[in-house]
């Protein structure tokens, strides 16, 4: 898996240590659209190996993160570009949709 798993330890230590662009994925194990885009998301983080760093925040297991940015639905893909928050993508995305934002 190309994809990193964060939480309230490491989320911030993370954003700020990766040079670029970070994808963050809010998931949790019971969503059924989360499970759909994951293979999407390991496609991402393959295809753009060192270039973008593709992270993951179970809403279950650090809710407190979930609350900081405002998640009300899941999936939900917010792009960080040197540590910001740039861009919110909601709902199941394409790959391409998810290429362009992370170009945006």
């Amino acid at each position: 898996m190309n994809t990193k798993s964060l939480n309230q330890l490491n989320f911030d230590e993370t954003l700020q240590g990766t040079p670029g662009t970070v994808l963050v994925d809010f998931w949790a194990e019971w969503c059924g659209p989360c499970k759909m885009i994951a293979p999407v998301l390991e496609q991402v983080a393959t295809d753009l190996a060192g270039r973008v760093l593709v992270g993951k925040v179970n809403i279950d297991d650090a809710p407190e993160l979930a609350d900081r940015f405002g998640i009300t639905a899941i999936p939900t893909l917010i792009v960080f570009k040197n540590g910001q928050a740039q861009k919110t993508l909601r709902g199941v995305q394409s790959k391409s949709a998810i290429v362009a934002a992370l170009a945006a």
